[in-house]
């Protein structure tokens, strides 16, 4: 597939919360987010080095789950050429939607296992605060070590019953392309890693295992650690007793903490550099069966 950079970055992710209040001291203080601004339903959220205003929208909600997938165009002729892309694809086309504290106006679309996406280009620069304001002019916000002082986000995971399925919806929608696959010894695609722009990848999709519909699997921003100067990618997630969970927890370096009350969740962090994982979920909070198969780049 020829490359398409019609999508600029990876913008935010919007993650629902029942137990609000919980979630947003969690974020601030245990895993060292920033608070960008805050309305009667959402808190915004960000790293210190985060492109966006935020990275992260903390919603209200009477269950956990992700709300939308926000990536933003690289130019106005870029959104619309995405548009009309997406309205002649056959995916589900919500419309344009409002802006938020963000950004403006956003076109959003789902695709066929309900995960709501949107794309939009204006945005709102995010100005920090004089007690947040960086030494250097390249950064958006200054280093404060808060939490697991994560650094930007870096990617998501998403759950589908048909990962090939997945890879047709965002070649078509977002132009992506494929950087690494699992191909199962059947031939049936296991997961899918893509990316935009230049990146390894920005968004992973993995097989469904729990017969749910539009599940998250886990968010993973990057950080910058004063012992490891090249940084290394933490992830959460929540287990929860609904159909579209969100998985929250720290690194292993750091305290664990579960929003729901139940045990802490379990996750493996190794030292590598910013913008790569590699851990899994242990015990039961994963999918229950490991894919057999080879991991590789397409056509490999």
């Amino acid at each position: 597939m020829e490359p398409c950079f019609d999508i600029a970055h990876l913008a935010h992710v919007e993650m629902y919360s029942n137990k609000f209040e919980e979630s947003l001291d969690f974020f601030l203080r245990v895993y060292g987010l920033s608070l960008a601004g805050q309305d009667e339903n959402s808190a915004y959220l960000r790293a210190w080095d985060d492109y966006e205003f935020h990275t992260l929208k903390l919603t209200r909600h009477h269950t956990t789950g992700v709300g939308h997938i926000a990536y933003r165009a690289s130019s106005p002729d870029a959104l619309d050429r995405r548009v009309k892309a997406i309205e002649a694809s056959g995916y589900k086309v919500v419309g344009w939607v409002d802006g938020d504290l963000g950004h403006n106006s956003a076109f959003r679309f789902e695709d066929p296992f309900g995960h709501v996406f949107e794309i939009y280009y204006d945005t709102v620069r995010y100005s920090p605060p004089d007690d947040e304001k960086p030494a250097l002019k390249n950064i958006a916000q200054r280093y404060h070590g808060r939490g697991c002082h994560p650094r930007r986000l870096d990617h998501l995971n998403l759950l589908a019953s048909d990962v090939s399925e997945f890879r047709r919806f965002m070649e078509t929608c977002l132009g992506s392309r494929v950087t690494e696959m699992i191909q199962l010894d059947n031939g049936r695609v296991g997961g899918c890693w893509f990316t935009i722009n230049n990146k390894g990848y920005d968004l992973a999709c993995t097989e469904e295992h729990g017969r749910g519909n539009a599940r998250l699997h886990h968010v993973t921003y990057a950080t910058d650690t004063r012992d490891d100067i090249l940084g290394r990618p933490t992830s959460f997630w929540k287990t929860a007793s609904t159909s579209r969970p969100v998985h929250t927890s720290t690194p292993s370096r750091a305290r664990s903490s579960s929003m729901s009350g139940s045990r802490p969740a379990i996750a493996s962090s190794l030292p590598m550099p910013a913008r790569v994982s590699s851990w899994r979920p242990i015990g039961s909070r994963s999918s229950g069966r490991r894919p057999t198969g080879k991991r590789g780049r397409p056509g490999d």
